[in-house]
């Protein structure tokens, strides 16, 4: 028998991708009016609505970018509504709708199923409620994992209970790649830049929840059933692990004379500071150094690492480390004079390759047309700057140079746009190229890359 559902679902005829845009869309609007209420904010004066639009727009899109301080400007209620906004956000909120249908013990309908499938970046419809299960149980442990010990550590300086809700706060925008904070003006992590505990805690939260849950599920189902990875986690956890080398060494070599960064740090934190840098910008927002006073280079660093993002199907954004890889391999193939992009041996379909190369397409124009309409509407403003606040916006990153809680009503605008953009965008320019996919596709799963 067809559910009311699927028939509305045919009656509309509305693709997934357009139905998660909408989704994001309705959970921004919600999140915009609640931020406005006056109970909302410190002091009982609402928040205008193009700031309030902002914050929920960051929050939803697991951005950080803000233009109000989080701790001196909302109350409890609002910082909790920012923090239910940034779970839905980073799980998804078709993944959250299907775990509490479970709950409930109701069916899970075909829709549902296919939607789920889709947000996961699954091929199949095969194990989509173990996946969800799998999803939620994951989150759940990293997150009080992440407040255990954050509230521990941070009993001393905050007091007990708050330092646990300080470790809920920011396990929660960590594991989700957020990158909030609650530490006040503006300041996130940089009183910590030589704490141990903070840096490895939050960075592994930053971690686990960047590479992928697909990622993550491949690798505890191959060490229970000693299956081979897929190709997919391979790439994933080669390139996450390259990038974040490679981006610690060269944050340490170009900042190690700068006095305004780690110039003056003792070894252990000279390391402990450029390893932090080197993994936040896929696609965190935290930061322990003052990112105004990075050199050039590092700056640039930076924004490379911000385009790229973590891993698909997680709370990471960016164009994707697949994506990346396919580019590296396809040029490679290019060079050595090869009409077939493989890794590992095993060839990449050509319509992945093109997949890929739409995407990229797709970004860097999206990424040159705001940064030109920011020059525009800040005048003044130097190219680097909005540069930066432009790929921060686009990655879902939320670092920043100073430029967001300065810019105008225009460019806040702006940027939530570009926010919205960057979270949804590249998956629906994927989608036209779904079937086409589908039909190409390797058949075995040890095979295949996901993108997107």
């Amino acid at each position: 028998m067809v559910t009311r559902s699927r028939k509305l679902f045919q009656r509309v005829k509305i693709n997934p991708p357009q139905f998660f845009a909408l989704g994001f869309f309705v959970l921004i609007a919600l999140g915009t009016f609640l931020l406005m209420l006056p109970f909302a904010t410190a002091d009982r004066h609402h928040l205008s609505f193009v700031d309030a639009l902002f914050e929920a727009t960051s929050a939803v899109c697991v951005t950080g970018l803000v233009v109000v301080d989080t701790q001196t400007t909302f109350t409890l209620f609002g910082q909790i509504v920012l923090l239910c906004l940034i779970q839905i956000g980073g799980l998804g909120f078709m993944t959250l709708t299907v775990f509490i249908a479970m709950l409930l013990r109701r069916t899970i309908s075909y829709e549902e199923r296919h939607l789920v499938k889709e947000s996961l970046s699954q091929d199949s419809y095969e194990g989509i409620i173990r996946m969800v299960r799998f999803v939620i149980l994951f989150t759940v442990i990293c997150e009080l994992l992440g407040t255990i010990i954050l509230g521990m550590h941070w009993g001393d300086e905050f007091g007990y209970p708050k330092s646990f809700y300080y470790g809920l706060f920011h396990s929660i925008s960590a594991f989700n790649n957020a990158g909030f904070d609650i530490m006040g003006d503006f300041s996130s992590m940089t009183a910590y830049v030589g704490d141990m505990t903070v840096n490895l805690t939050l960075t592994s939260l930053l971690i686990l929840g960047g590479l992928g849950f697909i990622v993550v599920a491949d690798i505890f189902q191959s060490r229970k059933t000693r299956k081979r990875l897929m190709l997919h986690t391979k790439v994933v956890l080669w390139m996450s692990a390259l990038l974040i080398v490679g981006g610690t060494i060269l944050i340490f070599l170009l900042e190690y004379g700068n006095p305004d960064t780690i110039g003056n740090l003792p070894w252990k934190d000279k390391l402990l500071a450029s390893y932090f840098h080197g993994v936040v910008p896929r696609t965190a927002g935290f930061n322990s150094l003052n990112t105004a006073d990075l050199t050039l280079g590092s700056q640039l660093v930076t924004m490379a690492l911000m385009f790229i993002g973590g891993g698909t199907g997680g709370t990471a954004g960016g164009i994707k480390v697949t994506t990346f890889a396919i580019l590296l391999f396809a040029v490679w193939a290019l060079i050595k004079g090869k009409q077939e992009v493989n890794i590992r041996n095993r060839r990449i379909p050509g319509d992945l390759v093109f997949r890929a190369f739409s995407i990229t397409t797709y970004s860097v124009l999206l990424v040159s047309v705001f940064v030109f309409l920011l020059a525009v509407t800040e005048k003044g403003a130097a190219l680097n700057y909005i540069a930066f606040e432009v790929l921060s916006a686009f990655g879902t990153v939320g670092m920043t140079l100073g430029l967001t809680p300065e810019l105008s009503e225009a460019g806040k605008i702006l940027l939530s746009i570009l926010m919205f953009m960057g979270r949804v965008g590249p998956i629906t320019i994927a989608f036209a190229l779904a079937f086409r996919i589908k039909k190409t596709a390797v058949r075995n799963p040890e095979e295949r890359v996901i993108i997107g």
